[in-house]
C-alpha cells in the first residue's frame, strides 16, 4: 500500500485561484482554465472543461517538440457521455518506499450525467511519461458499450458524409497531434504459456481511416522530424481482458486513443467506484532505442529491484514431475544441501507442502475451490512436516538458501476469501520468516475478481513492510499478463519438462528474447531444466538438451530471474561444476539488472547469433550466444553508436578479452569457437561516436 506524504495541495476549481505543486522535478498546477503536469522530460497541458479534461498540447523536453492537439473532445468518454460536468482537483506527493520512488499524483474528479469520474495522473521525476488510472461509479446503465463495424461492412467511399469513422465506447485517453506520417507499430502479446509459445506480435501500419488494433502497446515516430510517442496500456493481454471490445487502440490519421477500460455497466451497478484499466503516454526524442529507453525508464518506475528482496537464482522441484509425491521434510533438507553447493539462493517448495490438497495432487484430488472450509488447509502437512516448516526454514538460513512457498488464493465467489488468504499469507512470513511466494491458479473473469486480488496482495504488502515478493504465474487462466500487477513482484513466465519433450533452450531463449523488447526481462523468471532426464524422449533432435551445456541452459536464463527447474538430488555431480559460475553471476547480477535490456543479434532459432545488451549509461554488458551455427565469427547488431571503441571484459562463458570498434548499424564483431556456446561482457565506452 502506497504511502502518501505531505498534502501539497487541494483545490475546487475556481478561475483564477491557482493550486501548484513542484518542490521536485514533476509538477502540476491548475491556473484558470489550464491544468499543466509534467517534470523536466514531458510536458502535457489541458483544458479544464469542468474536470472532463482536454489535452492541448504534450512536449517532449529533450528535443524541445510540441505537438498540439487537434481534437476538442474530451481525453476520457464513455457513450453516452451527457449531462452536466463539474469538477476539483488535488495534487499529493507519494513519498518512495521500498517499493517504489516518490511520485507526484493529481486527481481530477468530475460527475456527467449519473457517472462519477476519478482521473489520478501519476508522474515519475526520471520518466518521460504520465499515467492515468481511471475510477467510475455510477449507475448501471451509466457506462456505455461500444460500437463496432467491420470496415468490409461499411460502404465506398464517395464523400465526406461517408468519411465519418465510429464512435469508440470507453476511451481511457486520446492524443491528436494531427499530420499524415506518422508510423505506428502496435504490439500484442499472449501468455497462458502452457498452450502459447509465441509470445510477441507487432503489426506496422501507417494510419488511415479510423480502425481499430489489438496491443497494450502502441508506438509513433514522425516520419518528418523523427521522435514521437507511446501508448501503453495496462491490462492483461487482449485476448483475456474484462470486457472486451476486440481492440485496445484506434488510430485514424493524426489521431489515437487508447480504448476498452475493462468494465461493463454491471460493474457499476452497486455504486461503488470501480478501478477501469490504465494506460501512460510518453514521449521520446529519436528512433527505436530512444522510444524503447524511454518505455523502460517507466517500467522500472513501478518496482523497485532491490538486490536482497527480488534478486534471485531459485530452484523449485516441480519441473522433474514427482508433483508431489516427495514433498516432505527429509526431501527438502537433502534438496536445501545440494542446492546450496550449486549456488541457488531460493529454495521454493511448490504444492504439496501444505495440508489441504489441491487438483494437480498426484497422491489425492482435492480442490482450489471452497479452501477455508478446512480452516488448517494453508499450514504445514503434519505427516510430512512433523516440525513445521522451521527445520527446512533454518538449514536454508544456515547455507544461505531462502525457502520459498507456492500459494492458491481461494478462488470461488470472485476470491470472497481473500483476507483469510491474506492473513495465511502474512502468518507464514510471521512465523517462518517467508517472503516469496508462487501465486498459482487465478482465474480473473470478472471485474470484482481483481478488485478482490489486488486488495489480497495490497494487504500482504502493507503488513510485511514491501518485503514479500509474488511470483505471478502467466502459465494458464486468465491472469494479469505483462502489464497488470507489475507492483507486486515477478512473472514466472512458463512450464516445460522434458517429460513431455516440450523444453528447448532455444524456445525459451527466444521467449525472453522478444518480450525482453518491451518487458523489462529482470521481472521474468526464466526456468532451465536437468539436461540429464528423459533423452530419449528426443531421440535424433539435434535441439535435444542433452546437447547442451549445463551451464548454457543456466545462461539462457540470466537476463531474467533464473529458475532451476528441477530436483537438486537428481542431477548429476557432473553439473554441481555449475556452482562456482552462478556464485560469479551473482556478483554482477543486479548490476546486469540495472541497466536497460534489451535484444541484439537475430531471433534465436537453434542457429543464430543471438544475445542480450544491458544499457546502463556509457557502459553495461552484452551476452552472446552463438547457437549450432558453423560460423565461429558473427558480426551483430547492437544498441551502441557507430563509430565508438568499446573494451570487452569476460564475466562468464567462452568470451575473450579485447577491444572492438562498433561498426555500421551498432554491429560489433565477435567469436565464439564452439557451437552452442555464450559470451557474457561487461563493456565500457572509450570514446563517443561522432554526431551525425
Amino acid at each position: 500500500m502506497k504511502r502518501i506524504g505531505t498534502l501539497l495541495a487541494i483545490a475546487v476549481l475556481m478561475f483564477g485561484r491557482e493550486a501548484v505543486a513542484e518542490p521536485h522535478t514533476s509538477y502540476s498546477r491548475l491556473c484558470g482554465d489550464t491544468l499543466t503536469m509534467g517534470n523536466g522530460l514531458i510536458e502535457r497541458v489541458f483544458r479544464w472543461n469542468g474536470g472532463n479534461l482536454v489535452t492541448i498540447r504534450v512536449e517532449e523536453k529533450q528535443s524541445g517538440r510540441v505537438w498540439i492537439n487537434a481534437s476538442q473532445t474530451p481525453d476520457f468518454e464513455v457513450v453516452p457521455a451527457e449531462g452536466s460536468v463539474s469538477g476539483c482537483y488535488r495534487v499529493e506527493r507519494v513519498d518512495a518506499t521500498e517499493l517504489h520512488p516518490a511520485w507526484l499524483e493529481t486527481t481530477v474528479e468530475f460527475s456527467m450525467g449519473g457517472l462519477d469520474v476519478r482521473r489520478v495522473y501519476r508522474i515519475y521525476d526520471d520518466a518521460p511519461a504520465i499515467l492515468c488510472r481511471t475510477w467510475l461509479r455510477g449507475g448501471a446503465d451509466a457506462l456505455g458499450r461500444a460500437e463496432s463495424e467491420n470496415p468490409a461492412d461499411r460502404k465506398n467511399i464517395e464523400s465526406a458524409d461517408d468519411m465519418q469513422p465510429l464512435r469508440s465506447g470507453g476511451v481511457l485517453d486520446r492524443f491528436a497531434p494531427g499530420g499524415n506520417h506518422w508510423h505506428v507499430r502496435v504490439v500484442e502479446f499472449r501468455d497462458v504459456t502452457d498452450w502459447n509459445n509465441n509470445l510477441v506480435f507487432e503489426t506496422d501500419i501507417i494510419p488511415y481511416r479510423k480502425l481499430g488494433y489489438r496491443g497494450n502497446l502502441l508506438f509513433a515516430r514522425s516520419g518528418i522530424d523523427e521522435g514521437g510517442f507511446f501508448l501503453l496500456k495496462e491490462a492483461p493481454c487482449s485476448d483475456v481482458q474484462l470486457s472486451y471490445g476486440g481492440e485496445d487502440f484506434t488510430a485514424e490519421f493524426g489521431s489515437f486513443a487508447v480504448v476498452g477500460p475493462g468494465l461493463k455497466p454491471e460493474d457499476l451497478a452497486d455504486g461503488r467506484w470501480q478501478q477501469a484499466y490504465g494506460c501512460v503516454l510518453g514521449v521520446f526524442p529519436g528512433g527505436e532505442l530512444e522510444a524503447l529507453t524511454a518505455l523502460r525508464s517507466y517500467q522500472k518506475q513501478l518496482r523497485r529491484l532491490l538486490p536482497g528482496r527480488d534478486e534471485m537464482v531459485m530452484m523449485n522441484t516441480w519441473g522433474d514431475r514427482s508433483q508431489d509425491t516427495k514433498v516432505n521434510e527429509a526431501f527438502c533438507l537433502r534438496e536445501i544441501r545440494r542446492a546450496a553447493r550449486l549456488g541457488i539462493t531460493h529454495f521454493q517448495i511448490d504444492d504439496g507442502w501444505q495440508a489441504g490438497k489441491s487438483p494437480n495432487s498426484a497422491l489425492a484430488k482435492g480442490s482450489f475451490r471452497n479452501i477455508w472450509d478446512n480452516p488448517d488447509y494453508w499450514t504445514p502437512d503434519s505427516v510430512k512436516y512433523p516440525r513445521g516448516l522451521q527445520p527446512v526454514v533454518e538449514l536454508g538460513r544456515q547455507l544461505g538458501v531462502e525457502v520459498c512457498l507456492w500459494f492458491n488464493p481461494s478462488v470461488q465467489n470472485a476470491y470472497a476469501d481473500w483476507e483469510k488468504d491474506a492473513r495465511a499469507l502474512i502468518g507464514l512470513f510471521r512465523r517462518y520468516g517467508i517472503r516469496t511466494f508462487k501465486i498459482d491458479g487465478l482465474a480473473i473473469p470478472d471485474k470484482r475478481s481483481e478488485t478482490n486480488l489486488r486488495r489480497l496482495f495490497d494487504r500482504v504488502t502493507e503488513e510485511t513492510g514491501g518485503q514479500v515478493v509474488f511470483n505471478l504465474d502467466a502459465t494458464a487462466g486468465r491472469r494479469g499478463g505483462y502489464h497488470l500487477f507489475n507492483e507486486y513482484g515477478n512473472i514466472f513466465l512458463e512450464n516445460r519438462y522434458t517429460d513431455w519433450g516440450n523444453y528447448y533452450p532455444y524456445w525459451t531463449l527466444r521467449n525472453v528474447w522478444m518480450l525482453s523488447k518491451y518487458v523489462p526481462a529482470e521481472h521474468l523468471q526464466i526456468e532451465f531444466l536437468n539436461k540429464w532426464r528423459n533423452r530419449e524422449k528426443y531421440a535424433g533432435d539435434p535441439f535435444a538438451p542433452a546437447n547442451y551445456d549445463f551451464e548454457y541452459l543456466f545462461a539462457t536464463t540470466i537476463v531474467g530471474q533464473p529458475l532451476a527447474w528441477m530436483e537438486a538430488t537428481g542431477l548429476p555431480d557432473e553439473a554441481l561444476a555449475l556452482g562456482p559460475k552462478i556464485g560469479r553471476y551473482r556478483q554482477i547480477q543486479h548490476a546486469l539488472h540495472r541497466g536497460v535490456i534489451l535484444p541484439v543479434g537475430d531471433e534465436p532459432s537453434g542457429r543464430s547469433w543471438t544475445g542480450f545488451q544491458s544499457i546502463d549509461g556509457d557502459d553495461g554488458f552484452l551476452i552472446i550466444y552463438r547457437e549450432a551455427t558453423p560460423d565461429a565469427e558473427a558480426s551483430i547488431r547492437t544498441w551502441l553508436p557507430e563509430g565508438c571503441r568499446i573494451r570487452l571484459t569476460p564475466m562468464l562463458g567462452e568470451g575473450r578479452p579485447g577491444v572492438a570498434k562498433v561498426g555500421r548499424g551498432g554491429c560489433v564483431t565477435v567469436r565464439l569457437d564452439r557451437p552452442n556456446s555464450y559470451a557474457l561482457y561487461r563493456y565500457e565506452r572509450l570514446g563517443h561516436a561522432p554526431r551525425p
